[in-house]
This record gives C-alpha cells, sequence and structure tokens, in this order.
C-alpha cells in the first residue's frame, strides 16, 4: 500500500491506461470502442499515448518504458488469442508497437524541450 502513496499521478495515469487498453483489446469484439478512424491509426494513437504518458511519467527509466510498451504490444496481440471473437495478427503487434515507440520519443522530446 505504501508504494501506491509514494506514486506520482501520472505514474497512476499510465498504470491505469495500460490496463484500460489491455481490456479493450482482450474483451470481446462488440464491447471495443470505435472512434470511427481506421482501426489500425486506433491501434498506433493508443500505444503512442501510452508511451507517452509511462515516459513522461518515469522520465529516467525512457528505455525500460521502451521495453515495457513493445513488449505490451506483442504481449496484448498475444492475449488475443485466449479471447473467443478476437484474432491476433503481427501487423496489428507491430502498429502498435510503433506507436508505443513513437509516444515514447515524442514524450521525451518534449520533455527536453520543456525543462
Amino acid at each position: 500500500m505504501r508504494y501506491l502513496e509514494s506514486m506520482k499521478p501520472a505514474q497512476i495515469i499510465a498504470w491505469l491506461l495500460f490496463a484500460a487498453i489491455l481490456f479493450i483489446t482482450v474483451d470481446p469484439i462488440n464491447l471495443r470502442p470505435e472512434s470511427g478512424l481506421p482501426v489500425n491509426i486506433e491501434r498506433f494513437l493508443a500505444f503512442a499515448v501510452l508511451g507517452f504518458v509511462f515516459a513522461a511519467a518515469y522520465p529516467k527509466r525512457w528505455m525500460l518504458i521502451l521495453f515495457l510498451v513493445v513488449g505490451a504490444a506483442f504481449g496484448f496481440e498475444l492475449a488475443q488469442m485466449l479471447a473467443p471473437t478476437r484474432h491476433a495478427r503481427l501487423l496489428d503487434a507491430v502498429v502498435k508497437a510503433a506507436g508505443g515507440i513513437s509516444g515514447v520519443l515524442a514524450s521525451s522530446i518534449f520533455l527536453r524541450l520543456f525543462r
């Protein structure tokens, strides 16, 4: 419990976002929210935001965050194999990983410019 008390709001938001994306990735397809954008843009943006928020929440751990978001992209995609209405595709994981990497890089640039 003390660990939660020591977390910054950005860290809590990052982990909540992580959990939300995991849930949306593996929940039944009919529960998946849709923005109206092409699905690969949604995937890319979701992981870009995830990477950005994590890199902002843990600014000195950007390499670890890079591994986290890329690992999550592939891990979440594999987790879809457990859901009967979902399917795992390598292209989807690559799009998610590219978004995550872009978010981490954007956050690193943003933090350097505005420090």
